[in-house]
């Protein structure tokens, strides 16, 4: 693996040496302009070094710990300072000197394997079939055991909460709303310390959503234990312990994280945590292939909880991953086909893991999760109060991701002047206990401030309301019973006369919205032809209470997603729209009615939409996922455009939530377009070489080098990758591939290998099963002793025995690793660079010699702002005699052509 380490700063040779990834602090190495700088340099011509110790992860520190909770000390930006938390699209986010650090400590992932000789030869032993079925398979397996994981997941939560609210149910009917309140506190604060302290001490990495992580995963960034099996244990039982016992979170994203697990661990047919490698399915134990299935299996942990397998593929496309063929849109497709089928399968058999009886049978109210019985014929007017929505969803949704954000740095700055680390772990298992007693109260006390309401309906062909029924057969408008919550109102009797259904009992708007989980308050609010089953201030009251605890709780120390909950938010301030057309312009529920379409419920369905593409930015996927929750495509066209207009709306004041979450997490990534502007202009990279942000001078080998020269570039750098040269007659070091950090430092720890001299032996067939290093053996992404590594590595350096032994890298070059002149367009080398997965890139003058090299972070945002900035020169405003002034034009001195405004 390539790393992102920063060169030492208290090192002034390092700054002489360049590196091919390089420091951005100010305080460490400064680089010279491109045109100024110097190619490869031999090790004659070298100062000495400070020798560091090589990591677990074969860089020359450790990258940042699983729950990395710092807060910089350097973060001097204002609350609503550009480029930080509110940061447009077209806005370079800006980070911190430490931010820098902790970025430069992550390393980087090759996308596709090093395509050298011994890659050559294991590829060869491969029984690969025409068909590819066991690549099919693979793909059906790892929808099935994310299917089975979504139905136990889901049965878990449903039972934990049931009991939960059922027993507070009864207590209120008691008459007991102090040990109502007592119960409900003291069962979710249970549940959530364990839910919590399973992350806190046992497993870091599995806190959250888990969706930034492994976006930055798939994007080529490396995430330590992410995909490991005591991540998902940790991760399955957190999540199930905080929803269940009422925490305002969703599953989805943990399911997406446990899908991606999945795929990372089934796929390779080995666990570190068991012990055990299965002689099957070796030849996916690639780079390229590995990803592959992680990309599948969050989109089967979509298509699981969503019911969604076209909005899994649609959400693994869009939002995750980073590469993408067709073959592999039809392999991903399976997978969601298999693991929705199997969810829906065991769900058809059982409800709270009781059989009943009915297998096989996919039950709409089962596999739909938010089934719309009856939905609406749209109308042209529907479209004003459509994008009003919109808008409302674009800036709720800029304000929801700002106040994520900052109530997330203000834990972090709290954590970071603590300096114990137990008294930290006790702040973070009390800040959701903490959060959950104040949920309880105000969910137990607060629906007492709202009066009983009684039911509505619409009696034979009446155009106002009846108080004190049900429903009526003649019409389609009542108020379901079975949706709304009674709390300590009077349950009365029920009766009918003629084709109504009568009753005296009464129900609580916000307990209908309070108690239970998120889900169930989402079908209620999606509910059709039950106009009004809420009035205003149960909406406003709900939307106030879940927009600040989903804020809030999301960012515990517990496994939680946000995607429910933001349907939840989006429906209620969509229904009280709807509720606005429903109070201007009457009741209509006839369904020939003209003026049919003013119904709450729909507008709560194309509400939950626009926060959801607003907060995430995600067209498609949400559009799609939409259909397929509510099975009502009627609204297709509504939806689609609330989601592109919250999108548009929400673009001018942040980023997408899950791409805000790892520029604060300072994990690597890289857009799909590049946005790079400057002082208010955006940078038309085209106009740019990529000799204005590569690194330069880089530290080359040749293709026999001295193991001495290995051993220091090891021990004295913190490159990530080296490229190998080959000196041509006419002295011409000629650049032929690129060997790793980690390869390297295995093939040193296999002393057979080395030679006397400088001499090629030519390696026979039958020398190459006994001599060769395998292919698997280069996969290793840690060591196991590092400490031996590193002691290893100083005998070669400092014992004279070494002084005249070689080692012949050949075989082990990366033969198709990538090069590209000086002169060429940085724009194309940015999408060359993203769409193969690559962790490095050559840059070669006309006689291919190596002058410089790009990596994952010269081609982020902020860094190509710094580069670039030394070519800026913004002119002040001209003035023509007679004429008013002209636009402020911004001039590349390097390139000599205006750049356009913003």
């Amino acid at each position: 693996m390539i790393s992102f380490e920063e060169m030492d700063s208290n090192n002034p040779s390092q700054a002489a040496n360049g590196s091919p990834i390089d420091s951005d602090r100010p305080d460490g190495p400064q680089r010279s302009p491109a045109s100024s700088r110097n190619a490869s340099i031999t090790s004659a011509d070298r100062i000495p070094r400070r020798p560091r110790t090589i990591s677990k992860y074969g860089a020359m520190s450790e990258p940042p710990p699983d729950d990395s909770l710092f807060y910089v000390n350097d973060d001097d930006f204002s609350i609503f300072a550009a480029g930080r938390d509110y940061e447009p699209v077209y806005v370079t986010h800006k980070y911190t000197t430490e931010e820098r650090e902790t970025l430069a400590s992550f390393e980087s992932l090759d996308y596709l394997p090093s395509h050298s000789q011994v890659y050559k030869h294991w590829m060869k032993r491969q029984m690969v079939s025409r068909l590819q079925l066991d690549r099919w398979v693979m793909m059906g397996m790892i929808g099935f055991v994310v299917g089975v994981i979504g139905f136990l997941l889901h049965q878990l939560i449903e039972g934990i909460a049931d009991l939960k609210w059922e027993t507070t149910q009864d207590i209120l009917r008691d008459g007991k709303p102090a040990l109502a309140w007592l119960f409900t506190s003291g069962y979710s604060v249970g549940f959530v310390l364990f839910s919590t302290a399973i992350i806190i001490f046992w497993r870091p990495s599995a806190g959250g959503s888990g969706i930034p992580e492994v976006t930055g995963f798939l994007n080529g960034t490396h995430m330590r234990h992410i995909f490991s099996l005591r991540t998902m244990v940790a991760k399955f039982l957190s999540c199930v312990t905080a929803i269940g016992c009422g925490m305002p979170v969703g599953p989805e994203g943990p399911m997406i994280h446990l899908g991606a697990l999945v795929g990372a661990g089934v796929s390779q047919a080995r666990s570190e945590t068991l012990n055990f490698k299965l002689p099957f399915f070796e030849r996916f134990r690639n780079s390229e292939d590995r990803r592959n299935f992680v990309s599948a299996g969050a989109a089967a942990g979509v298509a699981s909880a969503f019911g969604a397998p076209v909005g899994g593929l649609l959400f693994s496309m869009e939002e995750v991953s980073s590469f993408w063929t067709m073959s592999l849109s039809w392999q991903i497709f399976f997978c969601c086909m298999v693991s929705t089928f199997t969810t829906d399968l065991f769900n058809s058999a059982f409800k709270g893991f009781k059989y009943t009886g009915n297998f096989g049978q996919f039950k709409t109210e089962r596999y739909i999760l938010f089934d719309i019985e009856r939905g609406v014929d749209v109308n042209i007017l529907m479209f004003i109060p459509t994008v009003v929505i919109g808008v409302i969803g674009g800036g709720l949704a800029s304000l929801f991701t700002i106040t994520n954000l900052k109530i997330a740095r203000v834990r972090r700055r709290f954590l970071a002047r603590i300096e114990a680390k137990w008294k930290q772990n006790v702040f973070r298992m009390f800040e959701p206990a903490f959060l959950m007693v104040i949920v309880s109260t105000l969910s137990i006390f607060l629906p007492a401030a709202f009066p009983c309401t009684q039911y509505t309906c619409l009696v034979g062909d009446a155009t106002q309301v009846s108080k004190n029924c049900i429903n009526d057969s003649t019409n389609a408008y009542s108020i379901d019973y079975s949706l709304t919550k009674d709390y300590t109102c009077a349950k009365g009797q029920v009766w009918h006369t003629n084709t109504t259904w009568y009753t005296n009992s009464t129900y609580n708007e916000l307990a209908s919205l309070l108690f239970g989980t998120t889900e169930s308050a989402v079908k209620h609010l999606f509910a059709p032809d039950m106009h009004t089953m809420f009035g205003y201030a149960s909406l406003a009251v709900g939307l106030v209470f879940y927009f600040f605890f989903v804020c809030w709780a999301c960012g515990t120390s517990v496994a939680s997603g946000i995607l429910v909950p933001m349907l939840l938010i989006g429906s209620l301030y969509g229904r009280m729209v709807g509720l606005v057309m429903v109070s201007l312009f009457g009741l209509h529920v006839d369904k020939d009615s003209y003026w049919r379409w003013m119904d709450p419920g729909a507008f709560a369905l194309i509400g939950a939409a626009s926060f959801m593409g607003g907060v995430t930015r995600l067209t498609m996927t949400v559009t799609v996922i939409m259909m397929e929750l509510t099975n009502d495509v009627q609204v297709l066209l509504p939806v689609m455009v609330s989601v592109m207009v919250a999108k548009w709306v929400g673009d001018f004041f942040t980023h997408p939530i899950f791409h805000a979450h790892l520029e604060m997490k300072c994990i690597p990534f890289l857009e799909s377009e590049p946005r790079v502007t400057i002082m208010g202009k955006n940078v038309k990279l085209e106009l740019y070489s990529v000799k204005d942000v590569m690194s330069s001078p880089v530290d080359t080998v040749r293709e026999i080098e001295s193991v001495q020269h290995l051993a220091e570039l090891l021990l004295h750098t913190s490159h990530g990758g080296f490229p190998v040269v080959r000196k041509t007659s006419s002295g011409h070091r000629v650049f032929v591939g690129i060997i790793t950090r980690m390869e390297l430092v295995v093939l040193l720890m296999k002393e057979d290998l080395f030679s006397e001299g400088r001499q090629r032996h030519v390696v026979t067939e039958q020398e190459q099963e006994v001599n060769w290093v395998e292919y698997e053996e280069l996969l290793i992404d840690k060591f196991a002793n590092p400490q031996q590594k590193t002691e290893t590595l100083d005998r070669y350096l400092n014992q004279p025995a070494y002084e005249n032994k070689y080692l012949d890298l050949s075989y082990y070059v990366n033969e198709s690793a990538l090069s590209i002149p000086q002169r060429f367009s940085l724009q194309r080398t940015y999408v060359i660079f993203r769409t193969l997965g690559m962790r490095h890139l050559t840059v070669v003058d006309n006689h291919n010699e190596v002058v410089g090299m790009v990596t994952r972070k010269d081609l982020m945002g902020f860094n190509m702002v710094e580069r670039l900035s030394h070519c800026l020169q913004v002119t002040g405003a001209t003035r023509k005699p007679g004429k008013a002034s002209t636009k402020t034009s911004g001039i590349c001195s390097c390139c000599h052509i205006g750049l356009s405004e913003k």
